[in-house]
């Protein structure tokens, strides 16, 4: 909506015809941000919007209805889920968009206390989904949405799949405990760049992948997404947590994820130079955050303060500016991934976003190009999804030229010139020219990739040489490579050649399951392709085995059953495993069989352990989580998805709260192990 007379101009009926208006377009907005985890604007755009009809409201008082969305505390509970009562309930909270209304709230706190004897506890704003969790004597036994506030759905099965979140504590306390649930940056770009292979609706940013994670009536769903926590409120504590900074602690020693990044402070100065130290680092942090809250310390002074109907009196949140830059598009370029999606990209002039140099931003499909009514040469406002990767925000469509003309999205594949379709309900476009020489080298290049057939030295720029040079087709020609040959590649001298050959040559020694990986088959992951090879433990009798049969093994649905057996029945399909048979690579299972257990908590995670353990020795831990499928490594990175820590843990559980990594201390451990 655009916003044009300010609110004292207005006559009651103009301001009745804009209130009516703006509950409708906020309502959709609420709905699509919500309950569908799909929203259409930014979020600044829905506050100023929120904003305005709070204005409209509070000028002409006699336009309040209970029904206006300003009354109500956040989205109603899905019907899909059982529905939870939250007492207390879970309030939002009074947002700020300057610094002068900060101070000006810190006058009002003063003011309403009458002392200026107290402190704040300033907290990063975690850009996720409200969670509220109830333990039961240490035991967790629910877990639940904030809904509207008053009603949350229950989400206690996929909550347990959070590898953050302890399911016993170290002591048997009945509470609850409330925080963010959210996705991290680098779960969130690699959850986007699977669903856009897929063919799949990509998420709008990592908040609302969170909620569509978390709302799963699949808890299998839940668990893949790789979720964290951070909990910030301990509801009703008991007398000896008197302040935030301290159940803040005390709820760090119980196991509960929380955030590092908080600071007490005595003065609003040190808020707001706060405010601005994160408003500087906020891209480099491992998860997305959208401002600061600010939290009057002690408790007895929060009750004093009290609440409004819809928000409590001593807090507030900070709320950043969006990042966006302003720019042209120039031109539209689609290129063919391994499956053959063919995927749109927007090159424009170059602008500084978010401390990087961006001149390329991705349309995903050519649904959203329509959505976004994307054409050339239109000025575009752009920004970075969950912090990462660059979006077009919104067209200047006051700014298009009057000649200006709908893009046509192309009918024909850039690469190979075959016809493009869409498959089913997908989004997608696609390709589906086998011999399409994108996809080519694209699957080359998952053939070769570290999860699959994991050929080191074998990368993008070397397989296009191969392929531009024809000295290989398929990726059964790399097993009939020479040394010899590969001296006409760039920069390749006897060394690399030898040790590429060889690389090759180690790989027919790999495990059935990697093949089966490296062949990209649609949905067929590494965890799958090693639980379908454990069961049919050699190539001859997966390619015999039906949909039906497949679909009787644990995890293997229709979808993934059906890719399978339509791979096999292809001809080419099978002229390559001949080819792959005649070059000696191994088509027999060779790994342990996993232990005899249920538990799948730990599988495909990278794990770190730190400190001193009382109940196992680090090596005996380690092959434990290993039969389990984990990947336990010796340092912690942005790619460690797990610290487990005893007694002294040191330097290590100091850079997985950094990085925001998840953390999991030995009680939360064995509970998990039991199960």
């Amino acid at each position: 909506m655009t916003i044009e007379h300010p609110v004292y101009e207005l006559t009651h009926q103009q301001a009745q015809e804009e209130v009516i208006q703006l509950r409708k377009t906020l309502d959709q907005w609420a709905q699509e941000y919500y309950d569908d985890d799909n929203p259409s604007v930014e979020d600044y755009i829905y506050d100023q919007n929120y904003h305005r009809l709070q204005d409209i409201e509070k000028y002409f008082p006699e336009l309040i209805s209970q029904d206006s969305i300003t009354q109500r505390v956040g989205a109603s509970a899905s019907t899909k889920l059982e529905k939870i009562e939250h007492t207390p309930p879970m309030l939002s909270m009074s947002d700020v968009f300057s610094m002068d209304e900060l101070v000006e709230f810190d006058k009002r706190v003063k003011k309403q206390l009458q002392t200026s004897d107290f402190t704040y506890n300033v907290e990063l704003k975690i850009d996720g989904l409200a969670l509220s969790v109830v333990y039961e004597d240490g035991k967790l036994v629910q877990a639940s949405t904030r809904g509207d506030g008053l009603i949350g759905e229950n989400v206690t099965e996929n909550v347990k799949t959070i590898a953050d979140v302890p399911k016993i504590l170290p002591e048997p306390l009945s509470m609850e405990f409330r925080g963010e649930c959210y996705m991290p940056k680098k779960a969130f770009a690699d959850l986007n760049k699977k669903r856009e292979q897929e063919g799949q609706q990509i998420f709008a940013n990592p908040r609302n992948a969170a909620a569509g994670s978390l709302r799963q009536l699949d808890s299998a769903v839940t668990k893949s997404r790789n979720l964290s926590t951070f909990f910030y409120h301990w509801v009703a504590t008991d007398g000896a947590v008197t302040t935030q900074v301290k159940a803040l602690d005390k709820m760090s020693e119980l196991g509960l994820s929380t955030n590092p990044d908080s600071i007490e402070v005595q003065s609003i100065s040190e808020v707001l130079k706060f405010v601005e130290e994160y408003e500087q680092k906020r891209d480099s942090l491992p998860y997305g955050i959208d401002g600061v809250v600010v939290k009057v310390n002690r408790f007895d002074y929060q009750q004093h303060l009290g609440n409004t109907v819809k928000v409590p009196r001593w807090q507030i949140a900070y709320k950043f500016a969006p990042e966006e830059s302003k720019t042209i598009v120039r031109d539209i370029q689609w290129t063919v991934g391994r499956t053959g999606v063919v995927t749109p990209t927007a090159i424009m002039d170059t602008v500084q976003l978010a401390g990087t140099t961006v001149s390329k931003a991705t349309l995903h499909n050519p649904t959203l190009l329509h959505q976004k009514d994307v054409r050339l040469l239109d000025t575009v406002f752009i920004h970075k999804a969950g912090d990462i990767i660059p979006e077009i925000s919104r067209v200047v469509k006051e700014d298009r030229d009057a000649n200006s003309r709908p893009y046509q999205v192309p009918t024909h594949c850039p690469s190979c010139g075959a016809e493009l379709v869409n498959l089913n309900d997908e989004v997608a476009l696609r390709c589906v020219n086998p011999m399409c020489e994108a996809q080519i080298t694209e699957k080359l290049t998952h053939f070769a990739s570290r999860n699959a057939m994991d050929i080191t030295g074998l990368g993008p720029r070397i397989i296009k040489q191969l392929f531009e040079k024809n000295l290989i087709k398929d990726v059964a020609g790399l097993y009939q490579l020479k040394e010899d040959e590969l001296l006409v590649l760039d920069k390749f001298g006897e060394k690399s050649a030898h040790n590429l050959v060889e690389s090759i040559s180690q790989s027919r020694n790999n495990s059935l399951e990697k093949l089966l990986f490296g062949l990209g088959i649609r949905n067929v992951g590494a965890k799958v392709a090693q639980i379908i090879c454990e069961k049919y433990e050699n190539i001859d009798n997966l390619m015999q085995a039906t949909s039906e049969e497949l679909q009787q093994i644990d995890t293997v649905g229709q979808v993934i059953a059906d890719a399978i057996t339509l791979y096999f029945k292809q001809d080419q399909a099978k002229k390559l495993i001949e080819e792959l048979k005649e070059s000696d690579v191994n088509m027999v299972f060779l790994k342990p069989k996993a232990p005899d257990s249920n538990n799948e908590f730990f599988d495909q995670k990278t794990i770190v352990i730190t400190g001193t353990l009382s109940h196992y020795k680090r090596k005996e831990l380690s092959t434990l989580l290993q039969s389990y499928g984990a990947n336990v490594t010796s340092s912690v990175s942005k790619n460690t998805d797990l610290l487990i820590y005893g007694e002294n843990a040191g330097s290590k559980y100091t850079k997985a709260q950094e990085l925001g990594v998840s953390v999991m201390g030995e009680a939360t451990l064995i509970a998990n192990l039991q199960e």
